[in-house]
C-alpha cells in the first residue's frame, strides 16, 4: 500500500485527486494521511467526498473514512466500470474537479462512459468548465484521449446547481505531447458571465479589460445567465494561439469590485503573455498526470507553483516516471517528463 502525506507541500485537495486516480490506474491500494491539512477546513468536504464516492464507484472499490471532515481515507481500487454514472456534490464545489478524479481512470473501461457531475461550474480555486473545454480538452485530443465535456447549466459559488455532461471513450495508451511554443495569436477575448445580478457590473469588468488589455469592443463579451443558476459571476480571458489556447478567470464575490475581479484575471493573462512559455501555471499543473501517464512530454511554463511540484511529487510515488524542470530565463521554464 502507499502512503501519502496530505500536507505535502501546498497541502490541498489536488493530493487526494490525484491519488485516487493513479491508485486505480495502477492498481494500488493507497492511504492519504492528513487530508488538505494546510487548508483553514482541512479533512474533506462535500466536493472531496464526491470525488471519492466517484472513484469508488467507477472502479468497483472500497474507501475507509470516506465521511464530511474525515482527514484519512484508505482506498483500495476494483476493476474500471464504465456506463452512466451521475454525481452530485450538492454544494458549489468543483465539477470539474470531481472529473478530472474520474477521467483518466475510465480511459481503462471496456466501454464508453458518460459522466453527469452536478455543482459549481465556475468557482473560486478551481479550474472553470471553459479552461477545461477550450485550453485542457483539445491538448488531451492532441494525446489521443477521445473526451467530450458539454456544459448544460452553469454553476456559481455559492449557489452551484450547475451540471456538466462528460462522454469518455477508452484509451489506454496515451501519446506523449511537445508543447514548447504557443505559436502565433489567433485570437483573444473577454467574457463577463452574471446570473441574476445587475448589468453594470459585467459592463465595469469589460470595460477594465478593455483598458488593461488594449481591447477593442468587438473582444468584449456580456454572457446573462438564467436566473434559475442563482446569483453568480464570473470574468474569463481566452487567448487562442496556434498551438494551445489559454483561459484565465476572475470571479465575483461580495465585497470585490467589478474592476478588481478584472484585474485578477488581466493580470494573470498579461504574466502569461509576458512569459512566453506555451502554458500558463493552471495548465502546467494540469498537464502533469496525462503526460505522467503517457511517459513522456515536454512543455515551457512561467515558474512552477507550489501546486506543480506537489502534484509532481504525489505522481512519481505511483508512477515510475520522474519531472525535470529547467530554468531558461527570467520566468520561463522547460518541464520534462521522462520514464
Amino acid at each position: 500500500m502507499i502512503i501519502i502525506d496530505g500536507s505535502l507541500g501546498e497541502g490541498g485537495g489536488q493530493i487526494l485527486r490525484t491519488s485516487l486516480a493513479l491508485s486505480i490506474w495502477t492498481q494500488q491500494p493507497v492511504r492519504i494521511e492528513h487530508i488538505r491539512a494546510k487548508r483553514a477546513k482541512p479533512g474533506l468536504l462535500r466536493q472531496h467526498l464526491t470525488a471519492v464516492q466517484a472513484a469508488v464507484a467507477i472502479s468497483n472499490g472500497q474507501a475507509k473514512g470516506a465521511e464530511l471532515g474525515s482527514r484519512a481515507l484508505t482506498f483500495s481500487p476494483g476493476k474500471v466500470q464504465g456506463g452512466d454514472c451521475r454525481f452530485a456534490i450538492g454544494t458549489a464545489g468543483s465539477c470539474t474537479l470531481v472529473l478530472q478524479t474520474i477521467l483518466f481512470p475510465l480511459l481503462l473501461a471496456k466501454r464508453e462512459s458518460t459522466v453527469t457531475i452536478t455543482g459549481g461550474t465556475h468557482n473560486p480555486s478551481a479550474p472553470p468548465i471553459d479552461f477545461l473545454q477550450r485550453a485542457f480538452l483539445p491538448l488531451l485530443t492532441r494525446m489521443g484521449v477521445p473526451v467530450e465535456v458539454t456544459l448544460k447549466k452553469h454553476g456559481f459559488f455559492p449557489g452551484g446547481g450547475g451540471e456538466i455532461v462528460a462522454h469518455i471513450l477508452p484509451c489506454p495508451t496515451l501519446q506523449g505531447l511537445e508543447l514548447c511554443e504557443r505559436g502565433e495569436r489567433r485570437r483573444s477575448f473577454a467574457e463577463a458571465y452574471i446570473a441574476s445580478l445587475p448589468s453594470r457590473i459585467a459592463e465595469r469588468e469589460l470595460k477594465t479589460v478593455g483598458e488593461l488589455m488594449s481591447w477593442k469592443k468587438e473582444q468584449l463579451f456580456m454572457r446573462g445567465v438564467s436566473g434559475q443558476n442563482g446569483i453568480g459571476n464570473a470574468l474569463g480571458i481566452t487567448l487562442e494561439h496556434e498551438y494551445v489556447a489559454e483561459v484565465f478567470t476572475g470571479f465575483g464575490e461580495r465585497g470585490v469590485s467589478a474592476e478588481a475581479v478584472a484585474k485578477t484575471a488581466c493580470d494573470e493573462a498579461l504574466d502569461y503573455i509576458a512569459s512566453n512559455a506555451a502554458v500558463g501555471p493552471h495548465l502546467a499543473d494540469q498537464l502533469l498526470l496525462p503526460l505522467a501517464l503517457a511517459g513522456s512530454g515536454r512543455f515551457t511554463m512561467p515558474a512552477p507553483t507550489q501546486h506543480f511540484t506537489t502534484n509532481a511529487a504525489v505522481i512519481e510515488k505511483f508512477l515510475p516516471v520522474r519531472l525535470r524542470v529547467k530554468q531558461e530565463r527570467h520566468n520561463l521554464y522547460t518541464a520534462v517528463v521522462v520514464s
